[in-house]
């Protein structure tokens, strides 16, 4: 909650600070004669912004300090409100006219008196109670520090403590000690709440006199940070000595080599005891065990540690956790000991234990895990290389992967590819929870391909980075287990060099260099977090053979390609498909794998509804499952966790495991992404979200601003992609082919929960839905009105407080009193897709000053918007696509502000006709509205109605993308002359409206803009105009009903075009009754994507060396017609992935010749189809891509090439 009150503090202060700073704002202060109190309240807010970046830095969690970030966080929403409300009444012209104009004037000032009073005060606190400083005062302990009970539930904890419950009688840590047998053991204690009750129960059994007499020798030693191995040994010396009654002072000119013989001869002689307090670290471990061979002699070794991967891993073999005693609900003290078939303790059935190992850890997620960056041992998999793996993560039971043998192929060819010719670094990557490190420690345990390697390596990077343990990690671990070699690390033999714990990072470089350089190396870099990381381990590093490899993984798409470089050696990891999800889920509850619809069809529904709240993510349906393993098996319990699953995860310890490594892709993210990924919270479970949507809504929260030559709108873009990247969200289609290769996005249901949490704390979203209760957390500033909320005005009013909402968001249907007068400060008004909105409800919107976005979008009842619409001065949004609006009203020429126009009417929802996208018109736009000269967005517009339209259109230069219905012979001229003038422009699409068409009317144009990357005609072209040759910076190409009649001297010319990357030959794209389609040599040196619906193509033949980048290839055509032969050279395409086909009933002769080429081709393409509907919505998408925006008709071409 502390990152996220800063983050969302931060953010809020960003924009209130960019306001108060702006032109504007001085404007505003000039003029009303509030110049002083502005310059304070700016110069204050800048103040906060500096603290709280300190604040930020200490990553401390601060109770007083958090509160007074909330309150900065409140007093400046309420200055960005206040300023921007001056600024609206001082730009309103005729406010200044009325007669009550002085009392006006006083009112703001006094208003202003107070906002600057509220800001001193906020100022002053922290002053008056130091919180900066306080905070920073004290020593810091970051959150991978702090004992965590949801992590030590990877290490089988929540097994231990079912365990307990179900025998009350707890473990005694002296039947641990007295268990029969010669082998050296040791037993770890960890406690759940720092070092809390361990020391004493330790020391009880310490002194226990039977204790007393089984052991020969006993000492009880605090592990020194740092560590200094002669101090230790020195002090085991000295303690063994008075155990056996040597009272004599050690000689303190013993050489370290005496020290060290004389505990040999101490250990090697009979059975100790020893207590080792406070150890920290593994690295600790390591090298203080090699003080302790296995003499057979009974000896214990009693670890006592803070950290429960420590203790974990410092068992050598097979271990298992058990409950000690329990102090209260908050501390809890566990032991880990060795698990031995012939020496287990009877406490227990051994099925009660939770069961773990140095490799594979037994957790709740015991199938598949995502790494927490701690670690664990191997010594099987590198021959005789010691091998430490740092990890909180687990294999599959056996080894055995679910659901995820083509993965775990792919990355074992990935590694073995090219051998020996070429050095690689391979990059896994995808969201928390996906198994990231499962899959590669599987494959790390391939023997076949580990014996390629002479030396292998896994660690995890640990939390918070620190190159010098990362190098320490990396020598343990080359090192042989020879003693000597050890030894020599250790400077167990005199001193003459240093040793590992105290060595620089110069020096551990040289040694890394050392052990490296020469060798064929398999290194793999588990949970890798930042490109920096990257830079500092890989420059650690010496040059590397040829023959190496270095395997990262990390949760970020960029963190990936900076890494590897080279795209085929990167592997996103996706979620698991249903059928494996159940397969683990079942494997998980029920201990083996069952058919759960024949064998428990009355849980079949309820087991659906909880895969679909994990979504394919294993960590979630293992954590889970291991839940219900104890529970009733019965559809009544199983509806209760799905209705109750949002409590479950915040406050049930067996399930924080999931809440934990899903917030921690949160935690990492910075405090700008932080901001707009909660505000996610504010659609819908299962929500299709559009990027055009979110981003502009984010702009017009303030949340993206203009960076130098940046636009708002591009640096949202670029957050956007940044939250996919790090797979904080899920893109619905995706698509490689361009940098927006996203237009929409889902949240996964559990990160959802995150975002929803996250933002109620920080009283950010209030969800007004079934259950919901009365926000009292305080001042609301955006709500969303889910379409299961059944409620009255009254209700309504009870519920939520309207007066400082930023923005409202209404799903399902539409209610007149949820637009209130009081919603004086909206900035935000999403209607889109609802029912029951009519004109009359928008008669008031012009009150709104402050609204920026307005989006009516399918609310096909709308046919007018009221001229009040032009009160709406700082207005940048205006999306009525898909309205039955035909025009706008003229007041629209006074939104000065307005950016992006987003509008067409569709007569086939007003007549209700089945065949969409077949009956649609333009909107039709008022004179004057040359004067919105910062529109960037036109779209779509009818040029055929009205005088001047395109002298208006010529005006707006700022224009970037623009799409236009009604070009005739009439206005073809002029309007060609008008695209000269656009010379922003990106995006244009043409569209006729009649059979005449198009023919000529676009050879006029002399001089295109030289900017444009998206061009889509929809018309009778007949010729392929000259000018369309020529566009070097062209992308995407769309034509459809153009009937040009020259096929090959067409494709050679757009052949040539070196940027074209889309290329889609729609239907009646050229005339003929039999088309053949022929790519020629060297022709599309970037196409990446084609798409071909012509229904009179008879054949498409690819020569050689022609479209080398084509990844995509999708086929609409008539099923009967197509034979086979029809497609040739498929098999020479080297970048082929995909042959789409629209659905699945092709001749078998015409598919076999197909799969028959695509086999032959070493690239491995897959040939897909899926019904027509479907696929068609795919391609759509696909191809759509709102690199340059999206025309009217894209989305409603039918799947039918007819």
């Amino acid at each position: 909650m502390e990152a996220t009150a800063l983050s969302v503090g931060k953010s809020v202060l960003d924009g209130a600070l960019g306001y108060a700073k702006s032109a504007v704002a001085e404007e505003v202060a000039l003029q009303l004669g509030i110049q002083r109190d502005h310059a304070f309240i700016r110069d204050e807010l800048s103040m906060m912004q500096a603290f709280l970046r300190a604040a930020h830095g200490e990553r401390d969690d601060h109770e007083v300090l958090m509160t007074w970030v909330k309150q900065v966080r409140d007093v400046a929403y309420d200055a960005e409100d206040c300023l921007q409300n001056f600024s609206i009444h001082l730009h309103n012209q005729s406010w200044w006219h009325l007669p009550r104009t002085l009392r006006e004037r006083r009112r703001i000032a006094k208003q202003m008196k107070e906002l600057r009073a509220r800001v001193e005060d906020v100022s002053q606190r922290n002053l008056r109670y130091q919180l900066i400083n306080s905070a920073s005062s004290k020593p810091v302990t970051s959150a991978d520090e702090k004992p965590n009970i949801a992590a030590a539930g990877i290490y089988g904890i929540n097994d231990a403590r079912r365990a307990g419950k179900k025998d009350n009688s707890k473990v005694d840590l002296v039947q641990l000690i007295n268990q029969e047998g010669e082998d050296l053991r040791v037993i770890a204690v960890w406690g759940t709440s720092s070092d809390l009750g361990q020391t004493s129960i330790i020391k009880a059994v310490y002194d226990n006199p039977d204790i007393k007499g089984k052991f020969a020798y006993r000492a009880w030693v605090r592990v020194m940070h740092p560590f200094n191995a002669k101090d230790f040994v020195q002090s085991l010396v000295k303690q063994f000595r008075s155990t056996v009654g040597f009272e004599g002072l050690l000689e303190e000119d013993k050489t370290w080599q005496e020290l060290a013989e004389e505990l040999k001869g101490y250990v090697n002689e009979k059975g100790y005891l020893v207590v080792l307090n406070d150890l920290s670290t593994i690295e600790e471990w390591d090298d203080i065990k090699v003080c302790f061979p296995n003499y057979k002699k009974g000896s214990r070794i009693i670890v006592c540690t803070p950290q429960v991967e420590v203790a974990s891993l410092c068992l050598g073999q097979e271990s298992q956790v058990l409950e000690l005693k329990q102090f209260s609900t908050d501390q809890t003290i566990y032991a880990f000991y060795e698990k031995d078939g012939t020496d287990s303790p009877t406490l227990l059935p051994s099925s009660d234990a939770a069961t773990t190992s140095t490799l594979n850890l037994v957790v709740p997620t015991n199938e598949i895990l995502e790494n927490q960056s701690k670690g664990s041992k191997d010594r099987k998999v590198v021959r005789n290389n010691l091998t430490r793996i740092k990890t909180m993560t687990n294999a599959l039971e056996e080894s055995k992967l679910i659901g995820r043998e083509k993965e775990a192929s792919d990355v074992a060819g990935l590694i073995s590819d090219k051998l020996g010719q070429q050095f690689l670094v391979i990059s896994i990557w995808g969201m928390g929870g996906l198994g990231k490190t499962t899959l590669i420690k599987d494959v790390y345990q391939n023997q076949h391909l580990i014996g390629m390697f002479e030396k292998c390596v896994f660690v995890t990077v640990m939390r918070p980075f620190i190159l010098k343990e990362l190098l320490k990690s990396l020598i343990m671990q080359l090192h042989t287990e020879s003693s000597e070699e050890r030894r020599s690390i250790m400077d167990l033999r005199g001193g003459t060099r240093k040793e590992l714990p105290t060595m620089g990072v110069e020096a551990l470089i040289k040694e890394v260099a050392r052990l490296l350089e020469g060798f064929k190396c398999l290194i793999v870099l588990d949970d890798l977090s930042s490109t920096t990381e990257w830079d500092m381990v890989v420059q650690s590093f010496p040059k590397m053979e040829n023959t190496s490899r270095i395997i990262i993984t990390t949760r970020e798409e960029n963190i990936a390609k900076y890494c590897s470089e080279k795209q085929e050696n990167i592997y996103k990891l996706k979620i698991l498909g249903d059928k494996d999800a159940l397969d683990l889920f079942t494997r998980k509850v029920f201990k083996e794998a069952i058919d759960l619809e024949q064998r428990r069809p009355d849980l079949i529904e309820e087991a659906k509804l909880i895969l679909k709240k994990c979504n394919g993510l294993p960590l979630a349906i293992v954590t889970i499952g291991g839940f219900l393993v104890n529970q009733p098996k019965t559809a009544m319990e199983w509806r209760k966790l799905n209705e109750h699953i949002s409590a479950e995860l915040e406050i049930n310890p067996e399930l924080e495991a999931i809440r934990t490594i899903l917030s921690k892709s949160y935690d990492g993210l910075p405090y700008h992404l932080k901001s707009c990924f909660l505000y996610l919270s504010i659609f819908p479970e299962d929500h299709k979200l559009s990027r055009r949507r979110l981003t502009r809504r984010w702009t017009a929260e303030g949340y993206s601003r203009e960076i130098r030559e940046k636009s708002a709108e591009e640096i949202a873009d670029r957050y956007f992609m940044e939250l996919i990247g790090r797979s904080m969200i899920l893109p619905c289609h995706e698509s490689a082919y361009s940098r927006k290769g996203f237009d929409s996005c889902q949240v996964h249901d559990l990160m959802r929960e995150i975002s929803i949490s996250k933002s109620t704390e920080e009283n950010l979203v209030f969800r007004l839905e079934e259950g919901c209760r009365s926000n009292t957390h305080g001042t609301v500033r955006h709500l969303t009105i889910n379409s299961n909320w059944e409620g009255d005005k009254r209700d309504f009013e009870s519920m939520v407080d309207m007066n400082r909402i930023r923005s409202l968001t209404v799903f399902g249907k539409w209610r007149p009193f949820f637009i209130s007068n009081k919603m004086s400060l909206l900035r935000i008004l999403d209607l889109e897709n609802i029912d029951y909105l009519y004109d009359r409800h928008l008669e008031q919107i012009g009150k709104l000053h402050h609204l920026q976005y307005l989006s009516l979008r399918r609310c096909n009842s709308i046919f007018r918007l009221p001229d009040s619409l032009g009160n709406l001065k700082q207005l940048q949004t205006l999306d009525i696509k898909q309205t039955s609006i035909r025009n706008l009203p003229k007041t629209i020429i006074n939104l000065r502000k307005l950016h992006y126009i987003h509008a067409t009417i569709d007569y086939s929802i007003i007549l209700g006709c089945s065949t969409s996208g077949e009956i649609e018109d333009g909107i039709v736009l008022p004179r004057g509205f040359r004067k919105l000269r910062l529109l960037r967005t036109l779209s779509v517009v009818n040029i055929a109605v009205g005088q001047g339209i395109l002298k208006e259109i010529k005006a707006l230069t700022q224009l970037r993308r623009l799409a236009v219905i009604g070009i005739d012979k009439k206005n073809c001229g002029e309007f060609c002359s008008t695209l000269a003038d656009l010379r922003c422009l990106e995006s244009l699409t043409v569209h006729s409206m009649s059979e005449p068409d198009l023919q000529g009317c676009l050879d006029g144009v002399s001089s295109p803009p030289k900017n444009l990357q998206s061009l889509m005609v929809r018309g009778n072209l007949a010729k392929l105009p000259e000018w369309i040759g020529g566009l070097n910076s062209l992308v995407k190409l769309k034509l459809k009903e153009t009937m040009l009649s020259e096929l090959d001297a067409t494709i050679q010319v757009l052949g040539k075009l070196p940027n074209l990357a889309i290329l889609r030959l729609l239907k009646r794209s050229f005339k003929g009754k039999e088309l053949n389609l022929t790519f020629r040599r060297e022709t599309f040196p970037s196409l990446m994507v084609l798409q071909l619906a012509l229904p009179d193509l008879r054949s498409v033949e690819f020569g050689e060396e022609a479209t080398p980048k084509l990844e995509l290839l999708s086929f609409i055509g008539y099923p009967l017609i197509c034979k086979a032969g029809m497609f040739s050279g498929l098999a020479s395409l080297p970048s082929l992935k995909e042959f789409m086909l629209d659905n699945d009933k092709y001749e078998e002769d015409f598919l076999t010749h197909v799969q028959d080429q695509l086999d032959g081709n070493p690239n491995g393409p897959v040939m897909k189809s899926s019904g027509a509907l479907a696929s068609n919505k795919f391609v759509e998408a696909l191809f759509d891509l709102e690199i340059l925006g999206q025309s009217q008709w894209d989305s409603n071409d039918s799947p039918n090439p007819s």
